[in-house]
């Protein structure tokens, strides 16, 4: 019992050590200084404001696209690979030394804007590294409980994550990152004498999330280990490829698990697109500084803890799929606010100069974007653990990663088409909602207690 209670802590520990790349590198504190750096540097080719603005948010979403479909098309064959060799920690080993080398890089990106093509390549694949690590741990969710208790483990685990997420960016805020003024949130200059002129405190989330990362993946490597296999299997690639067509063939004939994986390949697109681009909105809309910005994070953060935790007790309760229906309507509400919002108006309605208005509307979009997407996503992957066979839990999960990055460039490339065409950041948002939608539609014909019961039958 104590034994499983550390593998169950030490599995937790990775969404601990690794959120931080999330909240401090996606969303609210890399990610809206790339966007200034290469907003800033696009006005200096000649570009207007808005032009430069757009192509700043134009080539983030195409790193995002470009990673999403790396991890789209390798994700099915490395769980395949690792389920049949039954060695997954060595892969999260391999991952994980990417993870560390990319994020340091971070550090690179100087204001000039210099190497920014580069650091945007570094970044994402420091985000492919993220969420390849991040597809064998999950394969591991089957074997640490029951159906009863693996949405509770599951919303556990990632209400961890979250908090870790939350004091990450309390750090950098309080300490290291500096507004334009050169200073932190408590008023004084970024420690370790870090130059502020060069952004150097905000520079530094990049080393921040690497040893951050190095810490705490220590409990993981002590208590998690691959279960043993009955009886080793011959390790050769003609093998592994034709069990995986078997896999998507089976797809065909297991139509709740068919449908629930394509109806998460567009809401969890929508959804990684929010992330993606919160901070870069808040940015380049409501002109927000990376102060404010971060306290934005600490609050959806805080949210995200408590609601995940919660979702993961109702999961419990009730199952996963109410969980994941009702966070999409609620998300779909946010999307639309978003579009429909900016400093100057709210859905067409002129907002007086200097409202703080749309200040206050987006610091409540962000905490329901945290909550739901948090809880959103810990259902899926119990709801993914109902539809999983027994034996082959890291290509069922590769499976989960390929119908959440198949698509990866519907959302980033849908955003940066619609910016593009009508210079509007805020009507780039529109493909978003639409994507929600299609995903609640087809909710409706996926089993609330998934087909493992029937898995059989399809093989």
């Amino acid at each position: 019992m104590a034994a499983a209670k550390k593998r169950i802590w030490g599995w937790m520990a990775f969404d601990w050590a690794s959120q931080p790349f999330y909240t401090l590198g996606l969303t609210f504190i890399f990610g809206p200084y790339f966007a200034a750096v290469a907003a800033e540097y696009y006005l200096g080719t000649g570009m207007d404001s808005g032009a430069a603005k757009a192509q700043a948010q134009s080539i983030w979403s195409a790193g995002q696209t470009v990673a999403g479909l790396v991890i789209a098309f390798t994700a099915p064959f490395l769980g395949a690979w690792a389920d049949r060799s039954g060695r997954k920690i060595p892969w999260i080993a391999f991952f994980s030394v990417i993870y560390f080398v990319a994020t340091w890089s971070l550090w690179g990106l100087t204001p000039d804007g210099s190497q920014l093509m580069m650091i945007l390549v570094i970044f994402f694949v420091g985000f492919i590294a993220a969420e390849s690590a991040l597809n064998f741990v999950n394969a591991i969710l089957p074997s640490l409980g029951n159906d009863n208790e693996i949405g509770r483990i599951s919303g556990s685990a990632s209400a961890f994550g979250y908090w870790g997420g939350v004091l990450a960016l309390f750090v950098m805020l309080l300490f290291m990152a500096e507004n334009e003024t050169g200073v932190t949130l408590l008023g004084n200059a970024p420690l370790f004498g870090l130059d502020p002129e060069m952004r150097e405190g905000t520079r530094s989330v990049g080393p921040f999330i690497a040893v951050w990362f190095a810490i705490f993946m220590v409990p993981f490597f002590l208590f998690v280990r691959d279960e043993p296999r009955a009886k080793s299997v011959p390790m050769r690639g003609g093998s592994v490829l034709s069990e995986l067509i078997t896999t998507f063939k089976s797809l065909f004939v297991r139509k709740s698990l068919g449908v629930f994986l394509l109806s998460s390949m567009f809401y969890r697109d929508a959804l990684n697109a929010l992330y993606a681009y919160g901070g870069v909105y808040a940015r380049l809309v409501l002109d927000w500084s990376i102060i404010q910005i971060g306290v934005f994070g600490i609050v959806s953060a805080i949210t995200a803890a408590i609601a995940t935790w919660v979702g993961g007790l109702v999961d419990q309760r009730v199952g996963p799929k109410p969980v994941i229906t009702g966070t999409v309507i609620l998300l779909i509400i946010v999307s639309s606010f978003i579009v429909g919002m900016s400093r100057e108006q709210l859905f067409g309605i002129p907002l007086a100069e200097g409202s703080a208005l749309p200040d206050i509307i987006f610091y409540v979009c962000g905490a329901c974007i945290g909550g739901a997407g948090g809880a959103v996503y810990s259902a899926s992957r119990s709801m993914m653990v109902r539809h999983t066979h027994p034996d082959r839990p890291a290509e069922a999960f590769g499976l989960f990663a390929l119908s959440g990055k198949a698509t990866a460039f519907l959302a980033p490339a849908s955003i940066s088409l619609f910016t593009l065409m009508t210079g509007n950041v805020q009507l780039g948002f529109l493909p978003v909602i639409f994507l929600f939608f299609i995903g609640l539609f087809l909710l409706r014909w996926v089993n609330k207690d998934g087909d493992r019961a029937e898995w059989s039958a399809s093989y």
